[in-house]
């Protein structure tokens, strides 16, 4: 696993305190993908209900609270394919 997957499962784990109430995958370009479950966080790429795709910079922004998720959605910095209303949900936990 890229210390960059490690970093943001770790990060991400600090911010959603136990889980989420759906699955969605974030990948990071050139580095892998995270999932986030009613488990919790952890590095994986599985089927999920919404998938979150950027740069590692843009993720590192993100989980940082120095780029708002739904501003990176409109700059298309951040990619969102499937359940749009989970999507939304993150940006309220991430943001």
């Amino acid at each position: 696993m890229s210390d960059v997957i490690e970093a943001a499962v770790a990060a991400m784990q600090a911010k959603v305190q136990g889980g989420f109430d759906g699955v969605a995958k974030f990948v990071i370009e050139g580095e892998g993908a995270i999932m986030l479950d009613r488990n919790g966080v952890r590095a994986g790429d599985e089927e999920a209900d919404v998938t979150l795709t950027a740069s590692a910079d843009t993720f590192r922004a993100i989980l940082d609270g120095d780029m708002n998720p739904t501003m990176a959605f409109m700059t298309g910095k951040l990619s969102v394919d499937g359940n749009m209303g989970l999507a939304m949900k993150l940006g309220s936990v991430l943001g």
